[in-house]
């Protein structure tokens, strides 16, 4: 959990030196402006934030999974996302097609699949992001 809280902290720090213009550092000193010095300075602040996250951090051996109970655990949530996703296939075709009155339970088969596929990508991007 702690380290899904990490990356989502280096995302938004991320996102956030994007979106201050973050550009590439001029590669000479003689053509630096305001401009370029307050871009360096969001650079480096994104990469102080980065070396904090960076460190790793020591698991005890009760709390450690095996890449193949992840990929497993990632699996059966793939499995429940792909029944979610059928199930409410089928009742927007039976509301569509054969005029049931399906509404309720199809939008809340839609909000299970949709946080579903949230939380399985999120623990995937957990797990495995460094690659």
């Amino acid at each position: 959990m702690m380290k899904l809280l990490r990356i989502t902290l280096i995302f938004v720090a991320l996102l956030c030196t994007a979106q201050t213009g973050f550009a590439a550092a001029p590669s000479t000193a003689d053509s630096a402006t305001p401009a370029s010095a307050s871009n360096a300075s969001s650079i480096s602040s994104a990469e102080t934030v980065m070396q904090k996250f960076s460190g790793d951090d020591e698991v005890s051996p009760q709390r450690k999974i095996t890449t193949a109970r992840k990929h497993q655990i990632l699996f059966l949530m793939g499995i429940g996302l792909l029944v979610l996703l059928l199930i409410t296939g089928i009742l927007g075709v039976s509301m569509v097609a054969f005029g049931k009155d399906v509404f309720l339970p199809h939008m809340i088969f839609a909000g299970l699949s949709l946080t579903l596929a949230i939380v399985h990508s999120a623990t995937a991007i957990a797990w495995f992001w460094p690659w």
